[in-house]
């Protein structure tokens, strides 16, 4: 039989030999621990029957089951996995030769080295020497005229050219010689010369776009003297009048040549339509198209009936007009004017078709145009009518009016408004004394004391 031991918070199952210990997590521990304390209860109450080899081993039996069935919660540590080393190229390097070793015989010394132009002069004899190298003295180049300047551009080439010729460079490395003479005249004297021109903030913060604008400078500086919002605005407002008014003499006078003489529409036309356009602005009307077009005008051109014309007005319904003989179709469920006036031809269409081909006439229906009121037109009295008798009477009677009011004046029986005031107001204001202006509620403020 196992001895169950318990360990800080572990539990320990170990042989009553004590050869193999196991490891047990706490919550197996304390099963473990429940099973051995009920089983030394059940040894000590039972008889000694219990006691015997049947029974202990069904003791052991019950112990390695429960501990099977509750296995450890310590996880077993991973082997590690062992991987083969990656193979890396070996650093080769080469030792450095220096001029103070001791060369083998025959073989070029730093002492005997020749500089590169001597070896130029030897593989091209036919060059100048001065164009074997820029170590040449010269004059500036700044100092120069256009002919020298390129003349000496050219000899800056050639000597460039030979001096990165293969062979030179081979034969230069085979004597020991590294690298070639430095040039230093390029016109790089100044002070000046060696000065970085710095980019311009602008367009680096532009970006790529605004490569190769002119640059427009800093900006000025502001000192309170320039004009305000609204009187930029008032400026802007002038210049966009003065360039109408310049289209308007200059460009208005040649839409002249554009114009046509009025022709006015024939019988093969008989459809008149209408847009509506909205100069600088969009607007939801804009694509509206309204036609109209009169059914007695359709029997010359699509060759019509009475029958028919009359079949075409029951079926426009409200459209038609009564009192000037119209039908008014309108669209303007399209986005376009175009898709607009093609549905309204379509519709136009069908109605002929169905007027010519329909086998109902609707001769039984009587018209219907309850839709139209008939605006009442009120004409003028003929009793109205000056002629010449009364006209005649009416001038008698002015100058009859007339020669009563001359009469009245003359006679003093005409009462003149003005006459009677100036005569009669400078007496009232002497006669009548003049009022006393008095305060209404009394003197303001506080009482002096």
């Amino acid at each position: 039989m196992k001895e169950v031991v318990q360990m800080e918070g572990m539990v320990v199952a170990q042989g009553k030999s004590g050869g193999r210990r196991r490891l047990i997590g706490p919550a197996h521990g304390r099963t473990l621990l429940l099973h051995r304390q009920a089983s030394l209860h059940r040894e000590k109450s039972t008889t000694a029957a219990i006691r015997q080899p049947h029974s202990m081993a069904s003791i052991q039996r019950r112990l390695l089951l429960q501990s099977r069935a509750c296995p450890s919660r310590i996880r077993t540590r991973a082997a590690p996995k062992h991987t083969s080393a990656q193979w890396q190229r070996p650093l080769s390097t080469t030792p450095v030769q220096y001029a103070n070793e001791p060369t083998k015989e025959g073989s070029a010394t730093a002492a005997d080295a020749k500089p590169p132009t001597e070896t130029l002069d030897e593989l091209a004899p036919e060059l100048p020497k001065s164009a074997f190298s820029n170590t040449t003295k010269s004059k500036a180049f700044r100092e120069m005229n256009t002919p020298e300047r390129e003349t000496a551009m050219l000899e800056n080439l050639r000597a460039s050219l030979a001096e990165i010729d293969p062979n030179v460079v081979a034969d230069a490395l085979r004597k020991g010689k590294r690298g070639l003479p430095q040039t230093h005249d390029f016109g790089l004297e100044a002070d000046e010369d060696f000065e970085i021109e710095e980019d311009d903030k602008r367009k680096t913060l532009a970006g790529f776009w605004a490569e190769g604008e002119e640059s427009m400078g800093p900006d000025e500086d502001y000192y309170g003297d320039d004009l305000t919002s609204h009187g930029h605005g008032e400026l802007q407002q002038h210049r966009e009048l003065r360039e109408y008014a310049r289209l308007i003499a200059w460009e208005l006078p040649l839409l002249s040549h554009l114009a046509r003489p009025f022709e006015p529409p024939t019988a093969a036309t008989p459809f008149r339509f209408r847009y509506t356009s909205y100069l600088g602005e969009s607007h939801p009307a804009s694509n509206k198209v309204v036609v109209e077009f009169s059914p007695d005008d359709l029997s010359n051109t699509h060759s019509l009936t009475p029958t028919q014309v009359s079949k075409l007005i029951k079926l426009a319904g409200p459209r038609y007009n009564p009192s000037t003989s119209i039908i008014k179709l309108s669209c303007e469920k399209f986005d376009t004017q175009s898709q607009n006036k093609r549905f309204l031809g379509d519709t136009i269409s069908s109605l002929i078709k169905e007027c010519k081909e329909g086998k109902d006439s609707f001769e039984d229906v009587p018209f219907d145009f309850r839709h139209h009121t008939p605006k009442k037109r009120a004409e003028f009295p003929k009793e109205w009518v000056l002629t010449k008798e009364r006209k005649q009477y009416l001038e008698e009677k002015r100058q009859k009016t007339a020669y009563l009011e001359d009469q009245r004046a003359g006679n003093g029986l005409l009462v003149d408004g003005k006459k009677v005031l100036e005569t009669s107001l400078p007496f009232m204001s002497e006669s009548q004394p003049a009022p006393e202006t008095v305060m209404v509620g009394g003197a303001r403020g506080k009482p002096l004391r």
